[in-house]
């Protein structure tokens, strides 16, 4: 029957033996899939019904009704997401008759019999952890290799030599992640739950506290297990993170495109993906600014340079102020102005949200010279207005306004940057060169070195009420335009209301009982959103005012940090994680280092880290390759007045002989180059006529595309089966990180082509 135990007829064949193991998983997996059906059947019936009730009955009602409707549609989006390798693995155990199968979600039957295991859970932990030397009562591991909903192949295991009769001969193959590995890239990460290593497995179910630092070098996974962590944490810690969601940074938006699909297809969706440049709700930054300038940006003396901005807006003046009040003048003396200041200050409040305790205590005494002058002593009425026309009088506001001045942290920074005279007032531990290169006009776009500082001005001076409600209009009127286009979308479709039914009458029927956003939504339109967990991808890349605002949103300081120093872009290389991390170093801290390159081909590994090693920049933390391919590197030398057509020769070639090995159209092949090359390589491409289907035109993503032209900056965390290097001198000048991501990013073959000298390491692959 399916699941039960396989022990293959004595002396069958090995063809007959797969082709029994086969047909019998098949057997199961139709249970399983089955029941997913029925589960997901049982849901979009109840989301029906909750549906039909409407924004009808009480309050209490209403928000039963959207609870039940909330749940019922994350459980059915996490079953919507899980069809593909429902199934993956089985492990026979010493002790249970019973084969225990390991997918993307539990499940059981509709009388409560287990038909899956989370891989997750505690009890899924032998199917990656369980080794020959320490089988951890597993006689038998089995991988399951599905396509859609049929098993193509298996994959045995024997962990218990002693159970060899029970269990038969093990099978042959070539094994679940080496087919992984092999496999052709398909411009989109997709999930390792399947092949999850042993000491992947350990850093995936590290504990939730303290700062975690994952490293090691390409191709190791880091990414990979870094999202599948996510994941398990979520699982594990459901209670405490589903309330507060994890939010995970990456370098780029084409990186976030690039896994987007691994969380959703784990069954996860709480989380907010984001980048430094996007930090900010309402804020994006869009500019490009010098290394140089963005370093003195990063400097952790920023933060005071900003904090002694914010309070130089908190101003006493230098003698009594006359203020005129409906004909009275009144006297505002710096004393007054002096204990009110300290009075605001005390409350600990950011400054727009002090400058009420402020006003208040400016106008009390504002208030009694104004009574006296009118005649003394009135009742509360008559008080309260005397109050009134003090607080809305012009003279009052305005020097109200310039002893405590309410700003916005755009409004500050930008000020800060177009006044040298003010920073050199607030920026006394910079020196004159470094305040020079901050100077840039009002209006100027914003950088990703600037989301911090904006970020700690936000937190400085708190909520802009009129900024505040600006913002908060122009969200609602986005998301109103949001469904009125949908709504007028489901009316096209579905031929609904005859005409007598408008989209705007559409939208206000769905939005009556309030929109229903999930936790991640939330919390990406919230600065001020404390996360469960915070997790950091290509952590070497941030700055410590970068660190400083994500430590913010994660109080708990529960954090995975993901990347390896020696990829670091730029002239400023770091010499330890406690460096990078700056304040979060002064947490706990565990480190953990992923050893074996599952990517990259030895080849290509060894003499990568062999030219970082010559350039002084050897890794901390060597890896080794997992495989070799023949082949893996090839270098072209050519003249430089040909190094473009050389370039594009070698990508016609290397297109053609991924045709060949892995099928026509498939796979991805990224031609890395020195930053600003782009263009010209793209023309290139384009006189040879390499098509449109394959070569990302200008603006294209290009995930989608066969043909990637990039940097090496635009190329971190992103892997190609095939690499075409162009002039790797050139891409050295943005530091010897970048030449190491450039080198490492392919999965079958790295080809160099260079006009002048190749850096020192690769002369025994010339």
């Amino acid at each position: 029957m399916p699941g039960e135990a396989f022990t293959p007829q004595q002396h069958a064949s090995p063809a007959a033996t797969v082709e029994a193991a086969v047909a019998q998983e098949q057997q199961y997996l139709e249970v399983v899939y089955t029941r997913l059906d029925e589960l997901r059947a049982a849901y979009r019936e109840r989301l029906v019904e909750v549906r039909r009730i409407g924004a009808v009955g009480t309050h209490q009602n209403r928000s039963e009704r959207d609870a039940f409707a909330a749940h019922y549609e994350d459980t059915l989006a996490r079953l919507e997401m899980v069809e593909n390798r429902l199934v993956f693995g089985r492990i026979d155990l010493r002790d249970d008759d019973d084969p225990r199968y390991v997918g993307r979600i539990g499940m059981s039957d509709a009388e409560h019999s287990q038909l899956l295991v989370d891989w997750r859970a505690p009890s899924a932990q032998p199917f990656y952890q369980a080794t020959a030397a320490h089988p951890a009562g597993v006689v038998r591991r089995r991988h399951l290799m599905t396509r859609g909903r049929s098993v193509v192949g298996v994959e045995d295991e024997l962990l218990d030599a002693d159970e060899v009769d029970r269990v038969g001969d093990s099978l042959t193959g070539e094994g679940a992640l080496f087919a992984a590995m092999s496999a052709a890239r398909e411009g989109r990460m997709g999930d390792i739950v399947a092949t999850i290593q042993a000491e992947q497995d350990a850093v995936i179910r590290s504990p939730l506290d303290g700062v975690l630092v994952v490293q090691g070098g390409p191709g190791t996974g880091k990414t990979a297990v870094a999202l599948h962590r996510a994941a398990y944490l979520l699982y594990a810690h459901r209670e405490r993170l589903a309330r507060s969601g994890v939010l995970l940074v990456g370098p780029s938006k084409v990186f976030l495109r690039y896994i987007e699909q691994v969380l959703p297809s784990l069954g996860e969706t709480d989380v907010v993906a984001t980048t430094m440049a996007d930090l900010l709700p309402g804020t994006t930054a869009t500019a490009t600014e010098a290394a140089e300038v963005a370093e003195v940006k990063g400097r952790t003396v920023m933060a005071q340079v900003l904090g002694r901005a914010v309070r130089g807006l908190q101003r006493v003046p230098d003698s009594v102020q006359e203020l005129n009040v409906e004909g009275v003048t009144l006297h505002l003396h710096p004393d007054d102005v002096r204990a009110a200041v300290s009075r605001a200050r005390r409350t600990g409040l950011a400054h727009n949200q002090a400058r009420e305790t402020f006003a208040l205590a400016v106008l009390d005494g504002l208030v009694k010279e104004y009574t006296v002058a009118r005649g003394g002593e009135r009742d509360d009425d008559e008080r309260g207005w005397l109050r009134e026309d003090v607080r809305t009088a012009r003279d009052v506001r305005r020097a109200v306004n310039l002893c405590w001045m309410p700003t916005t942290a755009q409004g500050l920074l930008e000020r800060l940057y177009a006044r040298p005279d003010l920073l050199a007032r607030h920026a006394r531990g910079l020196a004159p060169a470094d305040r020079a290169l901050l100077e840039r006009a009002k209006g100027s776009p914003w950088t990703v070195a600037d989301v911090p500082l904006l970020d700690e001005l936000a937190e400085l001076l708190g909520p802009h009420e009129q900024a505040e409600q600006a913002r908060a209009a122009a969200e609602d009127r986005r998301r109103q335009a949001e469904e009125i286009r949908f709504a007028a979308e489901a009316i096209e479709n579905q031929e609904l209301g005859d005409g007598l039914v408008t989209a705007e009458m559409l939208a206000d029927r769905f939005s009556a009982g309030g929109p229903r956003l999930t936790t991640a939504e939330r919390a990406a339109e919230d600065r001020s959103w404390t996360y469960g967990h915070v997790v950091v991808d290509e952590a070497q890349e941030l700055s410590p005012m970068a660190w400083r605002a994500l430590l913010r949103r994660c109080p708990s300081r529960s954090v995975t940090v993901v990347g390896d120093l020696a990829q670091r872009s730029g002239h400023r290389p770091a010499s330890s994680w406690a460096e990078v991390l700056g304040g979060a170093a002064d947490e706990h801290v565990r480190e953990a280092v992923l050893t074996v390159s599952y990517r990259t081909p030895a080849a290509v590994m060894d003499t990568a880290t062999e030219v970082m090693t010559l350039m002084g920049a050897e890794p901390a933390f060597p890896v080794r390759a997992a495989r070799d391919l023949p082949d893996a590197l090839v270098t072209s030398a050519t003249s430089e007045a040909d190094v473009l057509g050389e370039t594009a020769g070698v990508v016609e070639r290397e297109l053609a002989g991924l045709d060949a090995e892995v099928g026509p159209g498939s796979g991805r092949l990224a031609v890395i180059v020195p930053a600003g090359w782009q263009r010209a390589v793209t023309d290139a491409l384009e006189a040879r006529r390499v098509t449109s289907e394959a070569l990302a035109p200008g603006g294209a993503d290009p995930l989608d595309a066969r043909v990637a032209v990039v940097s090496a900056v635009e190329a971190k965390g992103l892997e190609y089966d095939v690499v075409v290097l162009t002039e790797p001198d050139g891409i050295l000048s943005g530091g010897t990180g970048d030449l190491y991501v450039a080198m490492t990013r392919p999965t079958r073959r790295l080809h160099v082509v260079h006009a002048g000298p190749l850096p020192a390491g690769f002369e025994a692959r010339s």
